[in-house]
């Protein structure tokens, strides 16, 4: 049985939308249809569409909120070995802070320094500290000029002198060069630190603080 497709278009063309109940069976059949199809689609992308992407953020984070809950777990069971190991940290850095000197040692050091030398025979043709510190976060540093002569053996018991020095000085830029003599002479910038007292780092602080004021403006 052939459909007659010209006659149906011609029903739609003459279809009253003021009253839908004169209409054809086809054309109603055809409208209800497309009624039920495209209500379940509209729904979809102005509600459920909505809902579907709340619920794939609330699954994300609930991925993330189950992560932070092991590390914190993680890291409670854990407290435990984590303030041993930072007591641990603390008595380090206050056994490396003590090898420093303050300020009112920093003459001693520097006789101590001139010391090793001569004791080990060298010659010092220049030893000049620095005009004023170089500031660090909480210590100070000074370099100083050394120039010493002397045999290669003596400098180096020199160095080990040094760094077996009960405050920390470091032996840093060092070039030798022969002499004519037959001795050495070694250049060298030997680097020496202190720590700062509370009024020093209060003084540093507000420092910075009027610095970084004055920046903003």
């Amino acid at each position: 049985m052939a459909i007659n497709f010209n006659q149906y278009l011609e029903e739609f063309r003459q279809l009253n939308p003021k009253d839908p109940g004169t209409w054809p069976l086809v054309p109603k059949i055809v409208v209800l249809i497309a009624i039920l199809i495209l209500i379940p689609v509209a729904g979809f992308f102005l509600d459920t569409q909505n809902q579907l992407d709340q619920l794939e953020a609330g699954r994300a984070q609930e991925v993330k909120l189950k992560d932070d809950y092991l590390n914190k777990k993680r890291l409670a069971i854990n407290i435990d070995l984590y303030k041993q190991q930072l007591r641990e940290i603390d008595t380090q850095f206050g056994a490396l802070l003590k090898q420093l000197p303050n300020k009112s040692q920093m003459d001693a050091l520097l006789v101590d320094i001139n010391q090793a030398g001569l004791g080990r025979g060298l010659q010092f043709d220049l030893f000049r500290p620095a005009a004023s510190e170089t500031s660090r976060e909480f210590y100070n540093e000074l370099p100083i000029q050394v120039r010493v002569t002397g045999t290669y053996h003596d400098m180096g018991a020199f160095a080990s002198d040094v760094g077996q020095l009960s405050r920390i000085v470091t032996l840093n830029e060092v070039s030798m060069e022969a002499q004519k003599d037959g001795t050495l002479a070694m250049d060298t910038v030997a680097r020496t630190f202190r720590y700062l007292d509370d009024e020093e780092v209060a003084t540093q602080r507000r420092q910075k603080a009027a610095v970084k004021k004055g920046g903003k403006k």
